[in-house]
C-alpha cells in the first residue's frame, strides 16, 4: 500500500449513526490520491468506538478513556498523521456524490497550486440544500460590538465584518477563518505555528489556529467548488446550555490571549463585561423558548 499523501482526521463524541455514515462515504467515494483515515474518540457512551472497530478496520482508531476536548483529540490523530495534507473532518459530514463527487481532491490540488496558502476550507451544505454561512472575520472588539449592538445587521457591508454579512457563500474568497468542519491544511504550516491551543477545548481553538496562521503570512482560503454535507452541531446540541457557557469562557481566553495587553486594563474589563452580558442574555433566551 502506498504511503498516505492525504490524512483525513476526525474527532467523535457520542455522533456514532452520523460518524458511520461520515465514514462510509469516505469508503464508498474515496478521494483518488493515497489516504489515510483516522478517528479520534473521546470516550462516547453510545458505542461510537466499537463501531468504527467492527466496520471500518481499515480507519486508524484512538479510542480515550476520557473526553480530551476537541482541541486535544484533533491534536492526537494530528500527531499520528503521515500525509503531507492534513484534513480536518466533522464526525457530521458526508460526500455525497450528487453534490460533489471529489471535495477532498479539489482542495488537495487547490493547496498544491498556491503554495503560499496554509489552509482552504469546502463549501458546507446543509441537509435542506442551502449552503452554510461557514466563514467569518476575526472577532475583534470592535466587530464584536458591532455585532451584538446590531450595526452588522443594519450596514452589512460596513459593520458586518464579523459574520462576513455580506459575502456569497457560492463564490471564493480568501477569508479570515472559516470552519474546520472540513479544513484542509498544509504540514508545513502547521509545524510553522504549531498544533491546536488545548485551552480552547471545544470552541474559538480553529479561530486560534486561523489567526496564527493568518500572522504567519499563510493565506486561507473558501473554496466553493468543493462541497461537502454538514449537517451540524451534532456533538454540541445534546449538551447546549453547557456549551453556550464553554463558547463564553472561550471567547474570553481568546480575547485574552490576543492583544489583551495594547487594549489596556479597563478596556478589557469592560469587553469582558460585554461578553458575559452577551452570552448570559443568550442563556436566558434559550430558558425562555424551553419554558414556552
Amino acid at each position: 500500500m502506498a504511503a498516505p499523501e492525504l490524512s483525513v482526521c476526525i474527532v467523535n463524541w457520542n455522533t456514532r449513526e452520523l460518524l458511520r455514515g461520515c465514514l462510509a462515504s469516505l469508503r464508498d467515494d474515496p478521494p483518488a490520491l493515497p489516504h489515510e483515515v483516522l478517528v479520534a474518540d473521546n470516550a462516547s457512551a453510545d458505542g461510537s468506538a466499537a463501531l468504527v472497530a467492527a466496520e471500518f478496520p481499515t480507519v486508524r482508531l484512538f479510542a480515550n478513556d476520557a473526553n480530551l476536548g476537541y482541541a486535544e483529540g484533533n491534536n492526537q490523530v494530528l500527531r499520528a498523521a503521515r500525509g503531507r495534507w492534513l484534513l480536518l473532518l466533522n464526525s457530521d459530514t458526508a460526500i455525497v456524490p450528487e453534490l460533489d463527487p471529489a471535495p477532498f481532491d479539489k482542495l488537495v490540488a487547490h493547496l498544491a497550486a498556491h503554495p503560499f496558502v496554509g489552509a482552504v476550507a469546502a463549501r458546507l451544505v446543509q441537509p435542506d440544500g442551502l449552503t452554510q454561512a461557514s466563514c467569518r472575520g476575526f472577532p475583534t472588539p470592535l466587530a464584536l460590538a458591532a455585532e451584538w449592538s446590531g450595526l452588522a445587521r443594519r450596514w452589512p457591508r460596513r459593520f458586518g465584518q464579523y459574520r462576513l454579512r455580506d459575502f456569497d457563500h457560492r463564490s471564493f474568497r480568501a477569508v479570515d477563518q472559516p470552519m474546520a468542519s472540513c479544513l484542509l491544511l498544509r504540514r508545513r504550516a502547521l509545524q510553522r505555528v504549531g498544533l491546536f491551543d488545548p485551552q480552547f477545548r471545544i470552541f474559538f481553538n480553529d479561530v486560534d489556529l486561523c489567526l496564527r496562521l493568518r500572522r504567519d503570512g499563510w493565506r486561507i482560503d473558501y473554496l466553493p467548488t468543493a462541497a461537502i454535507l454538514h449537517y451540524g452541531g451534532a456533538s454540541t446540541r445534546q449538551v447546549r446550555p453547557a456549551m453556550v457557557r464553554e463558547s463564553r469562557d472561550a471567547l474570553l481566553r481568546y480575547l485574552a490571549k490576543h492583544d489583551a495587553p495594547r487594549r489596556g486594563r479597563l478596556a478589557n474589563a469592560l469587553l469582558a463585561g460585554l461578553v458575559r452580558t452577551t452570552f448570559g442574555l443568550r442563556l436566558q433566551l434559550d430558558r425562555w423558548r424551553q419554558d414556552g
